[in-house]
């Protein structure tokens, strides 16, 4: 059983220039934890970027008791797939990054000076509004600081992240449903591949959902306003108060997040793993609420950005299982167009999978697309 809406109201954050209407329903005893960490990054402003080469990632201590739970579970289930990935996933020093640019704030000179650095474009020329580039090595670009009022030029990301907003498709006037949004990343991607109908994105946790508002508020004009609205809410709801109400759903649940997962705490890897048990129920929870929410024939994509099977293609497994009006999408096509970037797990069931490996640190990354009939 769901938890009782104990309050419900509608609030609206402003900031210089803009406004997110967010509508705020407090869930008494029942949440989730999607409180895992992301890409932090410093605040140069762009034009100190030009003719610097910002390597990223620290030397961080590595959590033995869940190094030592990932070799024993991907060993058996990637092989030497995991040899490679683990070398990539121990050293931050290596890991690359996109820049996937903001067409609300085009800059034909950022354009020009990623080419001037050999970066170049993630996607074919012929693949609409998204743009993003990314360089052979781990340079990075840095970020630029959220000022409110002003939108910034580009968004710095893991380009694998890519990969779920690609397979949802979305197009001018689809009604979008961003089930876990924070913090943020997907919501602009989407945005800059088409101009939805409408977008809802939620987070349930407070802190990350500030962050989503701050993210959106950073990349998103002024024009856009009535089409995006900002929940605080447990996505396992929306299957019953939004039913039907979507074109598409991405479900990027909550997950055991490889990359920051491996640097934990000593003292929190006991808890980690006792967490990870638990994610894929949740995942399956979320991912059954995302298809009761998206109308008959609509598409859920659902993804996360762990290497587990028991995290992807088992919960794909469970809700087609389950569900006899959910049908499995081939993203076959996706894959093969950008497997000069990406590695992907040739063994993956239900979906696809990147795989980091040295040259291409890209992922974990799993995605696997629903129609609903």
């Amino acid at each position: 059983m769901f938890g009782v809406v104990c309050s419900r109201g509608t609030r609206c954050l402003k900031w210089i220039g803009f406004c997110i209407s967010v509508h705020v329903k407090t869930i008494a005893s029942f949440g989730y934890n999607t409180d895992v960490p992301d890409l932090k990054v410093s605040s140069n402003k762009l034009c100190t970027v030009q003719n610097k080469q910002v390597k990223s990632g620290q030397r961080k201590q590595v959590c033995k008791l869940v190094l030592d739970h990932f070799d024993k579970q991907y060993s058996e289930e990637l092989g030497q797939l995991w040899t490679t990935a683990r070398e990539v996933l121990l050293d931050p020093r290596c890991w690359q990054y996109g820049v996937m640019l903001n067409r609300f704030s085009e800059s034909s000179e950022l354009t020009q000076l990623l080419q001037t650095q050999d970066y170049s474009s993630l996607l074919p020329q012929d693949s609409g509004s998204l743009q993003c580039f990314v360089h052979q090595s781990h340079i990075r670009f840095p970020s630029q600081k959220h000022q409110p009022g002003q939108l910034k030029q580009y968004y710095l990301l893991n380009a694998a992240s890519l990969l779920p907003v690609l397979a949802l498709g979305v197009r001018d006037g689809d009604r979008v449903l961003d089930l876990c949004s924070a913090p943020g990343g997907k919501a602009v991607a989407v945005l800059q591949s088409a101009t939805p109908g409408l977008l809802h994105c939620n987070e349930l946790d407070c802190h990350r959902w500030k962050w989503l508002a701050e993210t959106l508020e950073s990349f998103i004009p002024q024009t856009l306003n009535d089409a995006v609205t900002v929940f605080n809410l447990d996505g396992r709801l929306f299957g019953q108060i939004e039913a039907g109400a979507y074109d598409k759903v991405l479900v990027d649940a909550p997950c055991s997040n490889d990359r920051s997962w491996l640097f934990a705490a000593p003292q929190q890897g006991a808890l980690r793993l006792q967490e990870r048990a638990k994610l894929p129920e949740l995942q399956t929870e979320l991912l059954s609420s995302a298809l009761a929410a998206v109308r008959r024939g609509g598409t859920v994509v659902y993804s996360t950005c762990t290497l587990s099977r028991a995290e992807n293609s088992a919960v794909v497994e469970r809700i087609l299982t389950s569900c006899p009006n959910v049908e499995l999408q081939g993203l076959g096509e996706l894959a093969r167009s950008l497997s000069h970037h990406f590695t992907f797990d040739p063994n993956s069931k239900l979906g696809i999978l990147v795989v980091p490996e040295k040259g291409r640190t890209w992922g974990p990354m799993f995605v696997a697309k629903l129609k609903k009939h």
